[in-house]
């Protein structure tokens, strides 16, 4: 799996809010500084964050972004998943390993049903607090 600009960069942003903390808009033009990300990228990350509940937007000259929830409580699990749309390892997990013509009888979907579930249980267990914090191992 190979995670692409948009999901690290939507990582990088939601960090990026939570170090600014709280009830504070941040605009986007100081996050695409902050963060050396261009400002028309990271509009159409935006629009994904704000449908997916992560982030809440206001309008005005105080307007910008923040988060919706406390960063102990998003997980870059979740972000990935709404981001990159599937972490699979290998294209016939994209959807489900009964999709593929070859599982009754591959010996090796075990191997990427086994590592697939590792990275997200990893990536499950890290939040945005963590990830301030430094806390990963």
């Amino acid at each position: 799996m190979k995670i692409s600009t948009r999901g690290r960069y939507a990582l990088r942003m939601l960090v990026d809010l939570a170090q600014q903390g709280g009830e504070r808009y941040v605009s986007l033009g100081e996050i695409a500084v902050r963060q050396g990300i261009s400002k028309n990228y990271l509009e159409q990350i935006i629009s994904m964050l704000k449908n997916s509940g992560i982030l809440i937007a206001s309008r005005g000259a105080q307007g910008g972004y923040r988060l919706s929830k406390e960063p102990e409580e998003l997980r870059v699990g979740d972000l990935l998943r709404f981001t990159e749309g599937s972490v699979a390892p290998v294209a016939c997990l994209e959807n489900s390993e009964e999709d593929c013509p070859r599982n009754a009888f591959c010996l090796t979907l075990p191997v990427w049903i086994g590592l697939e579930r590792v990275m997200l249980e990893y990536l499950d267990t890290i939040t945005l607090q963590d990830i301030l914090d430094g806390t990963i191992e």
